[in-house]
C-alpha cells in the first residue's frame, strides 16, 4: 500500500524531547485537552523517557540485523506527550533508528494529524504510539504499535475484565511490566519486522 501524506509538523526525537521539556516547564501537554491529569502524565513521561534514554541497550542480535540492512526506511511514529505507552516505547524505537544509517525517524502528533491516525487505527481506535514504516517510494512496509504484543495482551485482558483491576491498578501493573521488560519484547518484535 502506498501512503502519501503531509503531516502538519514532524519532530526528530531530539526535537520531541525538547518539546516535552518545554511543555513540562510551562505546565502544559500536547493536544487540545489541557487537563491536570494529562499534564501530570507528561511530566512523568519526560522522566521515564530521560531515564530510558540513559539506560536502554540494544541486543547483539538486533545490532547485527541493523548492521546488515541495505534498504532505507522512514519510520513515522504517531504520538502525544501525555501517552504512557509512547513514553515507554519511543526511546527504544529511537535507539533502533539511531543504530542504522538506513532508518529515519520522524514523530508526529496524533491530534494534529487525525487523517493519518485514522488511516492506521488499532481495533477501531486511535491508539498510540503507532509506527508506520515506509520505503523510499512511500510504500507501507509494516506498522507497529501501540505497544509490544505482551503488553497489548495485558491491555486486552483488562478491557475484557475491567472489574479485575481499577484503571489505576492496571496502569501500575503495565508500567511495572515495562520496567522489568527493559524493551526486550520490542527488540524481539523488531528483529522479526526488519
Amino acid at each position: 500500500m502506498k501512503f502519501t501524506f503531509a503531516p502538519n509538523r514532524t519532530y526528530s526525537y531530539e526535537e520531541y524531547m525538547d518539546l516535552m521539556t518545554e511543555l513540562v516547564a510551562n505546565n502544559r501537554t500536547t493536544g487540545p485537552n489541557q487537563t491536570v491529569s494529562l499534564i501530570d502524565f507528561t511530566t512523568l513521561n519526560l522522566r521515564r523517557m530521560t531515564r530510558l534514554n540513559k539506560t536502554l541497550k540494544l541486543t547483539d542480535s538486533l545490532k547485527d540485523k541493523l548492521a546488515n540492512r541495505d534498504e532505507a526506511q522512514r519510520w513515522v511514529v504517531i504520538s502525544e506527550a501525555w501517552c504512557g505507552d509512547a513514553a515507554q516505547n519511543l526511546p527504544i524505537l529511537n535507539l533502533i533508528a539511531e543504530s542504522s544509517d538506513k532508518i529515519q525517524l520522524d514523530i508526529i502528533l496524533r491530534d494534529e494529524n487525525e487523517d493519518i491516525i485514522d488511516a492506521f487505527l488499532t481495533n477501531g481506535g486511535r491508539s498510540i504510539p503507532k509506527l508506520i514504516a515506509l520505503d523510499e517510494n512511500n510504500n507501507v512496509l509494516f506498522t507497529w504499535g501501540p505497544r509490544p504484543q505482551r503488553a497489548q495482551d495485558m491491555f486486552t485482558e483488562h478491557k475484557k475484565h475491567p472489574e479485575a483491576q481499577t484503571n489505576e491498578e492496571f496502569k501500575l501493573s503495565l508500567h511495572t511490566w515495562y520496567s522489568k521488560d527493559k524493551s526486550s519484547e520490542v527488540q524481539k518484535e523488531f528483529l522479526e519486522l526488519l
